[in-house]
């Protein structure tokens, strides 16, 4: 028998996810961010519950080649466009899209070799400080793409740096709609937190961690909140239990130590698996769908859980680490992410290749 740890992707999430985007930005065609492998969730796994988007963004071309396999034929914008003059000849085979943040990728489109012009968005740093074009500069740029003939459409586009949080978007709208006023092209402004908390005017939005149903401005909000639904479980079992006494210590480092008699269970889960080494007694868990916690120190192939609240649990049991629980029960990956001092986005990103992950209903 294999061991009890596994990961389920939930298609039927994913597909509410994109539903709930479109009822937040009616007027925009979504673009179904797939970076980073989809977030961990997998690219040929995903795919079947966003391929009602009207585009897929990434960053890695071997990503791109792995979209249009699926026979994919739809817009595919590369985010960080190309590292080097090379990745063009991809472009133009497999008609991608892609950002254009620099001088030097003009000058690569301006040398490129092609019978097809190429779809670009230029995109503008207006106060995240790591890609694109100065607003003093950004029409300069403009200028130099819609004199080649290497070019088609130029579409306009920024990132927001703080659309989760109080400060907002709207020192960087004043920026971006002052730099672009009468030029012509298609807008991409909104992120994630943007197309949730924001109305803003965009042909295009970027449906990230929105996609995959964490919530981009929690704690503000949790994800029930936005009515999204967790596209990734991560599930286990207890393989052991323990009956502790007051003074007994739990884990390495004994960084638990019981108060009164308690029972806690073994979870076939650790950080080799992905899970949180930093996530510290406390962290919520599942066990067969009754919420409690975890308690002493994260190790490299299991984590100790309190069983008092579930005392009916036993060898066997199931630990849901987050995701979907038995019943209705879900735990929210952005909990778990915020007991470890990170953020969800990391977690989905950080699961483990020895972790077997299934497609779900």
């Amino acid at each position: 028998m294999p061991r009890p740890i596994e990961a389920l992707i939930h298609t039927d999430a994913l597909a509410h996810n994109l539903a709930r985007v479109r009822l937040a930005a009616p007027d925009a065609r979504v673009w179904a961010v797939v970076k980073a492998n989809a977030y961990g969730h997998g690219i040929e796994r995903a795919f079947e519950g966003l391929r009602g988007a009207d585009g897929f963004a990434l960053l890695d071309l071997a990503e791109a080649e792995r979209l249009r396999r699926l026979d994919w034929r739809g817009p595919i914008l590369l985010l960080e466009g190309v590292f080097e003059p090379r990745d063009l000849e991809l472009c133009s085979r497999l008609q991608l899209w892609h950002v254009v943040h620099n001088e030097a990728q003009i000058d690569w489109l301006a040398a490129h070799k092609t019978q097809q012009p190429h779809r670009v968005f230029l995109k503008m740093n207006s106060g995240m400080n790591r890609l694109g074009f100065t607003p003093e500069a950004y029409r300069s740029a403009w200028a130099r793409l819609d004199a080649l003939p290497q070019v088609d459409e130029i579409s306009l586009m920024t990132h927001f740096s703080d659309a989760d949080g109080e400060r907002g978007v709207a020192h960087q709208m004043a920026v971006f709609e002052a730099a672009t006023r009468d030029l012509p092209g298609e807008r991409s402004l909104s992120n994630s937190a943007a197309i949730l908390r924001e109305r803003l005017p965009s042909d295009w939005v970027r449906a990230g961690i929105v996609s995959y149903g964490s919530a981009a401005d929690f704690p503000a909000h949790h994800a029930s909140h936005w009515a999204l639904r967790p596209a990734m479980t991560l599930r286990s079992r207890l393989i052991a239990t323990q009956q502790l006494e007051p003074g007994d210590t739990v884990g390495y480092g004994s960084r638990y130590t019981a108060t009164a008699p308690q029972r806690i269970g073994i979870v076939a889960c650790g950080y080799a698996d992905g899970y949180p080494r930093h996530a510290g007694t406390g962290t919520p868990v599942l066990v067969d769908g009754v919420r409690t916690t975890t308690v002493g120190r994260v190790s490299m192939d299991m984590l100790a859980v309190d069983l008092s609240p579930v005392p009916h649990a036993g060898l066997g049991s199931e630990a849901t680490l987050w995701g979907r629980g038995p019943g209705d029960a879900v735990l929210s990956i952005d909990e778990v992410a915020q007991a470890a001092g990170t953020i969800g986005y990391e977690l989905m990103c950080a699961l483990a290749p020895r972790v077997p992950v299934h497609s779900a209903g």
